[in-house]
């Protein structure tokens, strides 16, 4: 919790700092508590013991207008599963050009799903998790520019954003922790809405490099290089490979029904990184304070069939090729059915179960998570 404090006193420095300005200090908190119903498998981080960490978190954000239509905000979260140590999540400035345009450079968020901007808001949606199979994506903020511009198109409310900026850390491949870079960053997202319907659509593009070191993949990559296959040993490597992501998705809220669904496609070209293409509908209905939900999620991340059996002239290669490749598929789907209870008006208590089924290995893995959601 030290980071945190020093986080909090940083933001009483912003804040002194422009005692002139209009300072707002929000806050956000879940505190989530779960475990898997299987003794010999996790998901989502779980094993059969319940843990109260995994999934919660602690966040404040600090929001300054310094006039002449000139904002800063900066966000600060604290996660469990880090043990609360605290990072900085969103650092920018926004110049609100007109009522319509508006211009942010800094550390934000990439648009990548309806619920980007809400990603760490439990109390935004109505899922103790927002749907893992298609909100998987290892990271979640660029540094860079966007351009907002929010317009009427006849009777439907219209919001157009662009964004260009570079990510360069550390994420997640398949259960490994590996240095990446994804450089020339950036896309639109268009959202669309009208009384009780929205829908948006999203493309984004980078070049992608991650680190393969740690990867388990540099000794067949050296092999393949020193047998004279240095394209087949390129495949293996994600070095400035172009790489593209699709999403399109749409909601309904009306009267008591809800209804959300959203579809993406990952893949990154000339890369051992499987095409990713995931998708979940989620069916919900509200009942004065209550709100019981039933979501499927499935996810099929595959290679194209030929780039199998590429070196079929040396068996013992082709052979840990295929190995490599058919290593990173994934296959699978999740059922989850669950309720929500706003039972004060900052505060929502939700229950989860889970089922995770996965087609590869058939095997299934279920688990229960509770939690409270806070927003202040």
């Amino acid at each position: 919790m030290k980071k945190l404090s020093v986080a909090v006193a940083v933001c009483a420095v912003l804040a002194s700092s422009y005692a002139s300005a209009e300072v707002r200090i929000n806050g956000f908190a879940s505190i989530v508590g779960g475990k898997s119903l299987d003794s010999d498998s996790t998901l989502y981080g779980y094993d059969d013991d319940i843990s109260f960490k995994n999934e919660s978190k602690f966040a404040l954000q600090l929001s300054a207008d310094l006039h002449e239509k000139l904002t800063a905000t900066a966000q600060i979260i604290a996660r469990g599963e880090d043990d609360f140590d605290a990072t900085f999540e969103w650092a920018y400035v926004t110049y609100e050009y007109s009522d319509e345009l508006q211009f942010s450079a800094g550390k934000m968020r990439v648009p990548f799903y309806k619920y980007s901007d809400f990603l760490d808001v439990g109390y935004a949606y109505r899922w103790v998790r927002p749907p893992k199979s298609v909100y998987g994506i290892p990271f979640s903020t660029y540094e860079g520019v966007s351009v907002v511009y929010s317009s009427q198109l006849g009777d439907w409310d219209s919001t157009l954003q662009g964004f260009y900026g570079a990510f360069d850390g550390d994420i997640d491949v398949f259960g490994t922790e590996l240095p990446a870079q994804l450089n020339n960053l950036g896309g639109i997202n268009w959202s669309l809405s009208y009384d009780w319907f929205s829908a948006r659509a999203a493309y984004i593009v980078a070049d992608t490099s991650i680190s393969s070191e740690d990867s388990g993949l540099i000794g067949l990559v050296s092999v393949l290089s020193d047998s004279g296959l240095t394209n087949t040993a390129n495949d293996l490597i994600t070095e400035e490979d172009k790489t593209s992501f699709v999403g399109v998705g749409f909601s309904i809220d009306y009267e008591n029904f809800l209804f959300d669904a959203e579809y993406t496609q990952f893949e990154v070209e000339d890369s051992i990184l499987p095409e990713q293409s995931q998708y979940y509908a989620s069916v919900g209905y509200r009942i004065d304070s209550v709100i019981v939900h039933f979501t499927y999620e499935d996810n099929d991340d595959k290679h194209d069939s030929s780039r199998f059996n590429t070196i079929e002239s040396i068996p013992t290669l082709n052979s840990a090729v295929n190995g490599a490749l058919e290593g990173l598929r994934a296959q699978s789907n999740v059922y989850t059915i669950g309720a929500r209870y706003d039972f004060h008006p900052s505060a929502a208590f939700k229950i989860d179960f889970s089922r995770f089924e996965d087609d590869i290995t058939d095997t299934d893995t279920d688990v229960v998570a509770v939690g409270v959601d806070l927003v202040f």
